[in-house]
Parts: C-alpha cells; structure tokens; sequence
C-alpha cells in the first residue's frame, strides 16, 4: 500500500467516525390536555421542557440534533395531530433541514394524575413511521418526573436506532 493509499483510508476511516451517528430532528412537542381544567401554565411549561431535553439526552448519547426551525414545523403543520398522521410531510421537512430521523412529539394528559409523552419516529430516507413511542409520567407535574419520562423516551428511541443511550442512575433523596 503507498502513502497516497494509506492517507486516503486514514481519511475515510475518520470520516465515517465523524459522521456515523444519525441525525435526529425533535419537534416541539404538543399538548393535548383533555382534563378538566386544559392548558394550565405548569402543563403548557412541562411541554415546552420535553423538546430540549429529549435533545439533550439523545446529544449525550453521541446523535446529532438537526434542527428544524418552528416557523417549518408550523407551516407544515395543517392543525393539531396533523403531523402525528402524515410520516411523509415530516420526512419531506426532515430531508430540507438534513435530519436522517424526526421525533413528532405530544403530551397528552388525560388526567390531573398522569400524563402520556408520546413520540413517533419517523425514518426520512423512505417517510416511515419506525417507531411508536409512549412513556408514561405519573404524579404531579413536576421536572424531576418529566425527565424521567423523558429518560424511558431516550431508551426507547435508541432501541430502535443504534443502543447508544444510557440513562442516568436514579437520583437518591
């Protein structure tokens, strides 16, 4: 093998280290609160939260995060669940902002007692959906609950990709 050869192979083998994480774009999450008294400012704030930590954990796990600017999402979004039933407008928003993978995200809260942090991944090579994920959050809305969910969503995802994640060891009090 010349140097000329050798340079080329050391090359290609650091780029594909470089570049061998897939890149995952994560929606901002909706809420679907179905209780009682909808919309409550605590809700509205646990479903802003889910986004940049569900970032945060797959960014930890070695992923890359695309980001998909919320003017998109929003004019790609034809009204709530829109995105949830159309994999093909949310591979075609993945592949304008280089997103191998996108996380369409919701919170749906039936109760004052739990909540749902549902995630549907969707693959952008060929618009399917390759995963339907559902991590439940009981108790109050709380930060140190969200995580968690939040964690369980990490793992779940990461199952279905590349077993990069994982979680955190529980906190003790």
């Amino acid at each position: 093998m010349t140097k000329h050869q050798m340079i080329v192979l050391l090359l290609c083998l650091i780029s594909v280290n470089l570049y061998a994480a897939p890149s995952i774009a994560v929606l901002k999450f909706e809420l679907k609160d179905v209780t009682l008294k909808p919309g409550v400012p605590a809700e509205i704030e646990r479903t802003a939260s889910i986004k940049p930590l569900l970032e945060g954990e797959l960014r930890s796990a070695g992923y890359q995060i695309a980001n998909i600017p919320l003017p998109a999402q929003e004019e790609a979004n034809s009204g709530v669940g829109y995105l949830f039933d159309h994999a093909d407008v949310v591979a075609k928003l993945g592949k304008e902002f280089g997103a191998d993978y996108v996380l369409v995200g919701r919170v749906h809260k039936p109760s004052f007692l739990f909540a749902y942090i549902i995630g549907d991944l969707v693959r952008v090579a060929d618009a399917q959906l390759v995963g339907k994920f559902i991590s439940e959050s009981k108790g109050p809305t709380n930060a140190e609950l969200t995580i968690k969910a939040v964690e369980s969503l990490t793992v779940k995802i990461d199952d279905i990709l590349e077993h990069r994640y994982t979680p955190p060891p529980p906190v003790k009090h």
